[in-house]
């Protein structure tokens, strides 16, 4: 009896899953050997240190132990000495301080990065009890998430965790802003720049609204007014930048005639999600911008006052997910929920926030999808573009989270942001909620 032969379309996808799975095996073979090399590394730490304790040193000498065993292993393996010094240093902080970690990698449940972020961020907190327990809550969301979503979720609660507030470590750090310089090859340069977090996302995102302004002028007809501009989003801010700086004004603005102001009257936005405690002065703990980077609380009210409207947020005393919005500036409320609850692009690891993405529908509207909250969620422009295009589906849950399914069948679930990351005490009960 014959069988009727595979289709091209169906061949493929035997591949690509073929592909996804052995990538998925030598993923977890990688991060096994990964967990071996950090321990290795951390053995040659521990013998250095040792040596230090064998008899009274002082401190340039134990540089000098580290820096012989660095050059020992570095020649081995064809690495800077510099470099190995800085790797045995952190696999030795790594496997002391965080070992659960080192099992998480070892057993394929991360990845080197995510233990190379885990180790970062937590590096600050001294005490043993809050380091046990900053590695218990950021593991469990590593062995779901991206690098760029877990290290956005541990310095949420890095910042609670940690004894000093949020302000005092502000005070300390804004004596390091500066600006430099780096060149580059082929007659480039680097310039770089340390200031308050809220003032450096502000410029990027201004950079980024004249930079998109400049596209939609010249793609409405540039053709017709004369302008043509074949740069792209990178290049048109990094010539935005060294306009405003050299001249105060960008050189050339296609966007006068069309834009009330032109790209001179385009201001910045950020999203600043504040406790309500700290907003009204009953406590220091930080807010978050975009969702990301904490705030000092002395800057976040300062934004509170200044600001022409803002959200009230009601959230779940337990899982810390949005409940309700209230504004005291009217706006359509259901778009104003979605973006407060989703924050960034819910394609799995996408960090893009929600003010530059698109409401879009889960079951598109085409297809009988109710324009509810529970059918809408953001998405930057690629993944809406690839959910709509391509056979890539989402579905949201009861709880905000959205199962994605891949064309080949397989599923992913994005849960939902949580306003506060701290957790219950066990038998207690939640506080009230504020208003």
């Amino acid at each position: 009896m014959s069988h009727p032969a595979a289709s091209p379309h169906e061949a493929d996808d035997a591949v690509l899953d073929d592909v996804v799975t052995s990538l998925q095996r030598i993923e977890a073979a990688i991060s096994a050997l990964e967990a071996e090399r950090f321990r290795q590394l951390a053995r040659a730490h521990a013998v250095a240190m040792g040596r230090s304790t064998h008899r009274p040193r002082s401190v340039q000498e134990r540089e000098i132990s580290l820096r012989s065993i660095a050059a020992e292993v570095g020649v081995a393996l064809r690495w800077h000495d510099r470099t190995t010094q800085r790797r045995i240093t952190e696999a030795g902080a790594l496997v002391e301080d965080f070992p659960a970690t080192v099992t998480a990698l070892d057993e394929a449940k991360i990845t080197a990065r995510h233990a190379d972020v885990i180790r970062e961020v937590g590096a600050p907190l001294l005490e043993p009890e809050s380091r046990q327990e900053f590695e218990r809550r950021v593991l469990t969301r590593a062995e779901r998430d991206t690098v760029a979503g877990t290290r956005a979720f541990a310095r949420t609660v890095a910042e609670e965790l940690e004894p000093r507030s949020i302000t005092e470590r502000h005070d300390d750090a804004v004596d390091r802003r500066r600006v430099w310089v780096e060149d580059d090859i082929d007659g480039m340069a680097q310039l770089g720049v340390i200031d308050s977090a809220t003032k450096i996302r502000a410029m990027f995102d201004r950079l980024t609204r004249q930079a998109r302004a400049v596209r939609r002028v010249v793609d409405a007809g540039g053709g017709e007014i004369g302008v043509t501009d074949t740069r792209s989003i990178d290049q048109t801010r990094a010539d935005l930048l060294c306009d405003l700086v050299l001249g105060g004004r960008p050189v050339i603005d296609p966007t006068h005639d069309h834009l009330p102001g032109g790209l001179g009257a385009i201001r910045a936005e950020v999203s600043v999600v504040i406790p309500v405690l700290t907003a009204v002065g009953a406590s220091e703990r930080g807010a978050m911008l975009d969702g990301c980077t904490p705030v000092d609380a002395h800057t976040a009210r300062r934004l509170l006052a200044e600001a022409p409207g803002w959200e009230r947020l009601l959230t779940d005393p337990v899982t810390g997910v949005v409940l309700g919005v209230d504004r005291y500036r009217p706006t359509p409320a259901m778009r104003r929920f979605v973006r407060l609850r989703d924050e960034h692009c819910r394609f799995p690891g996408c960090r893009q926030p929600a003010r530059r993405c698109e409401i879009d529908h889960n079951l598109d509207h085409a297809k009988g999808g109710r324009k509810t909250l529970c059918n809408l969620a953001c998405l930057c422009k690629r993944h809406h573009v690839l959910k709509t295009e391509t056979l890539w589906t989402a579905a949201q849950q009861p709880d905000g989270s959205i199962v994605w399914t891949s064309p080949l069948g397989r599923r992913t679930t994005d849960p939902p942001e949580r306003r506060v990351a701290f957790a219950p005490s066990p038998g207690s009960d939640p506080d009230p909620p504020p208003f």
